[in-house]
């Protein structure tokens, strides 16, 4: 397992990991384990909606409908 000990919220450095907040993302060799500065850095964190590739082609897609110009 991989660790991080800065704060994806705050990009802070995480001085009492021994303390600290945590999440585990993945499984295995390849998991990730992320430590936060407090409870509402992490709680904000796991608010984030993840979207798969596809959702993310599909929000740009949307976006850009209409805005080509004609040839």
């Amino acid at each position: 397992m991989k660790q991080t000990s800065v704060d994806p919220i705050s990009g802070n450095e995480v001085s009492d990991i021994a303390n600290a907040p945590f999440v585990i993302e993945g499984r295995g060799a390849d998991a990730l384990k992320i430590y936060f500065e407090s409870q509402a850095n992490k709680d904000s964190y796991l608010a984030i909606e993840a979207k798969s590739p596809q959702a993310v082609l599909l929000d740009i897609y949307n976006k850009t409908v209409g805005s080509a110009r004609e040839m």
